[in-house]
């Protein structure tokens, strides 16, 4: 079982083209011991057993075919993938690999999870398919959630996964799935913590955004979320808009989600009280001294007092891109930078 199904506290950064990029920072994080959900992950190994087990597995590069701008092409492409892969049956070892693990993962069999796409190109430095693949929330059952790894597979063709590999011009036999399997967390208050500003790039603050219920809600749009800029040195809220917060994601007896309005006594309540913030503020200095480097962090606080929880930490992307990029292009006259910052030659 040790090659199909990992546990968290087994694997780290390491192992991201085995457990992708989401399975690996979520091993990171436990071995760092921060509070992350316990869980598992259902090994790219076992993507590709079942990939080679599709009578057409080979035809699956003929994707590459397609331009990245032929919508049609990519839609019926898509279409048919996934018809293919969540209409065939998971190896038996497979199968039972997945069952085994989520018996040990849930002390009774209709205990939550979380079944999330893992990707082997997601959540690294240079590309980032993160949100690009399928996440389904409070999954009960061993069966189902089987089924649900096999939706995530068939997420990695949909059309935003396929056009995306295609402008990078990534080969399809390079890209793997691998699948979160994490215990739920009912959440009071969810949402996202970047440790460096999103919108200006500032190193100095950390920036929470927050709302009830589960973080879907936010990641939907359905709802706009407070938000709390924090001085890292000093640990002050320099800024904090509270928003009118009129919906929510919640559990559904079940299964999934659903969408619940908010009490109007609430809904300009803040989400998160100041020694909430500052707890959250602390947790992401400590991430991002962790891995040397601005994180993008998705969080949790559970509604029985378990207190806060990690869901995800990717490397942020967009400002780190930026700061790699030279200032100035090479020139072969080493002081034309010069004559350029001051308006031209001069003797």
């Amino acid at each position: 079982m040790h090659a199909y199904v990992r546990q968290f506290e087994d694997i780290g950064l390491a192992e991201r083209p085995s457990v992708g990029g989401k399975g690996a920072n979520l091993g990171e994080l436990t071995r760092a011991g921060l509070p992350v959900p316990p869980g598992f992950v259902v090994s790219t190994r076992c993507f590709q057993a079942f990939i080679e087990s599709l009578p057409v597995a080979g035809g699956l590069a003929t994707v590459e075919r397609i331009g990245e701008d032929d919508l049609p092409a990519l839609t019926r492409a898509s279409a048919e993938i996934r018809a293919l892969i969540e209409g065939a049956p998971i190896p038996a070892a497979i199968g039972d690999a997945i069952r085994t693990a989520h018996d040990l993962l849930c002390e009774r069999e209709d205990r939550p999870v979380a079944v999330r796409s893992s990707a082997t190109g997601e959540d690294g430095d240079a590309t980032s398919f993160a949100g690009l693949q399928d996440t389904y929330l409070w999954v009960r059952g061993r069966d189902s959630v089987a089924d649900h790894v096999r939706k995530c597979w068939s997420s990695l063709y949909n059309v935003e996964a396929l056009a995306y590999r295609r402008k990078l011009g990534l080969s399809e036999a390079g890209v793997a799935m691998a699948v979160v399997v994490q215990k739920m967390v009912d959440a009071r208050a969810s949402g996202v913590m970047f440790t460096r500003s999103p919108t200006s790039g500032d190193r100095s603050v950390i920036v929470i955004e927050a709302s009830y219920g589960l973080g879907s809600c936010i990641v939907s749009g359905e709802v706009t979320p407070d938000k709390f800029i924090v001085n890292k040195v000093s640990g002050d809220i320099a800024d904090r808009t509270i928003s009118a917060k009129l919906a929510q994601h919640v559990p559904d007896p079940r299964g999934g989600v659903l969408v619940q309005t908010v009490a109007e006594a609430l809904q300009e309540v803040s989400a998160l009280s100041d020694a909430e913030v500052a707890a959250l503020a602390q947790t992401g200095k400590t991430i991002e001294r962790h891995y040397g480097s601005p994180q993008d962090i998705e969080w949790a606080i559970s509604r029985d007092g378990d207190g806060l929880f990690l869901l995800q930490s990717r490397p942020e992307t967009y400002w780190s891109r930026r700061d790699a990029t030279p200032v100035a292009k090479p020139s072969a006259n080493p002081l034309s930078h010069v004559f350029a910052v001051f308006g031209g030659n001069r003797s």
